[in-house]
């Protein structure tokens, strides 16, 4: 068996992939009405929207098959997403790539495999729509063309669900990316009996950079505010700008000692920032905690409400000591 190659670009490639917060979101009718007709065109077993993460394939949607993702090492799309048009396999078990692959020679023994990768605006390949039969076949020019067409509606929608979860100023979550990602999180984690802690974050001072300095200053303060909790908290946390000044930043397996930790060095980066920074202003901010048991009553909307006011009262504080 061949593993697919891991190309130069991969960090790029999965940033674009997590920027489109699908991932391990819950199946949706627009990416459902594309493989099920897919599925029927081509007269397969199989239609996925499989998206290539860093160790697995996860599936969008889901046609005639009942798992949700499989290993990376093993996909067909791992190969996909190095072409530019649709690869095609018309019999795995002649394949010497494939033919002792497990998906192969165990259910679902695929035998035709045809993957079209899902190329974002930005060139980058986060998947396939792919198309698996357990008969071998011939894939003509006409069925490439029609491919590549639904391919492109996929792409469509993804770049809808993007416009509408991702902050276009700083390239992070926006409320509405935050609240999908944060339900499934918590979902997840309650299922592995895992709390978690909510941070709230807001800026202070920036009515004074914008009334200052003018507003690019203040949308260059939101962006470096931004590029430092992505620098400083973990790829598996859920961050986000919830709107103006404010930011959020969700995290698991947390205790008072991690939570301190965290924070602590955060801290230290934006001091570090803040000397080494050209700007006429300096960053600061007021920060409130707020957690979560697994399995406790406590909804996403509840939990913002707890650590908006824990910093609230943060935020008072620093007025009162100016």
């Amino acid at each position: 068996m061949l593993t697919a190659p891991i190309h130069d670009n991969e960090e790029a490639r999965l940033q674009t992939l997590r920027n489109l917060n699908v991932l391990d979101t819950a199946a949706e009718e627009r990416f459902d009405r594309i493989t099920r007709l897919a599925k029927r065109l081509f007269s397969v077993s199989i239609c996925l929207v499989s998206l290539v993460d860093e160790n697995r394939q996860w599936f969008k949607s889901c046609q005639g098959l009942v798992a949700s993702e499989t290993p990376r090492d093993i996909s067909f799309c791992g190969h996909a997403i190095h072409h530019e048009g649709p690869f095609v396999i018309n019999d795995a078990s002649k394949d010497e790539r494939f033919s002792d692959n497990p998906l192969v020679t165990e259910a679902p023994h695929i035998r035709f495999y045809t993957g079209h990768p899902l190329t974002m605006p930005n060139g980058m390949r986060v998947g396939t729509l792919c198309i698996i039969d357990d008969k071998p076949r011939e894939f003509s020019q006409d069925d490439r063309i029609a491919l590549q067409d639904l391919a492109e509606m996929v792409v469509s929608e993804l770049v809808s669900i993007q416009q509408t979860t991702l902050d276009q100023l700083t390239g992070i979550s926006n409320r509405r990316g935050f609240e999908a990602l944060a339900n499934q999180a918590m979902a997840t984690w309650d299922r592995n009996n895992v709390g978690s802690c909510l941070v709230f974050f807001d800026l202070d001072y920036f009515k004074e950079i914008n009334d200052n300095h003018g507003h690019e200053a203040g949308d260059r303060a939101l962006k470096a505010f931004a590029n430092l909790l992505t620098q400083e908290f973990r790829d598996s946390d859920v961050i986000a700008r919830f709107g103006g000044d404010e930011f959020l930043v969700l995290f698991c397996e947390c205790n008072d000692g991690h939570v301190t930790f965290a924070l602590e060095r955060f801290k230290r980066a934006l001091k570090k920032h803040n000397d080494a920074s050209n700007e006429p202003f300096e960053l600061a901010y007021s920060v409130g905690v707020a957690s979560r048991k697994a399995r406790q009553k406590l909804d996403v909307t509840q939990y913002l409400e707890l650590a908006d006011q824990e910093m609230y009262q943060v935020k008072a504080r620093h007025h009162d000591a100016r």
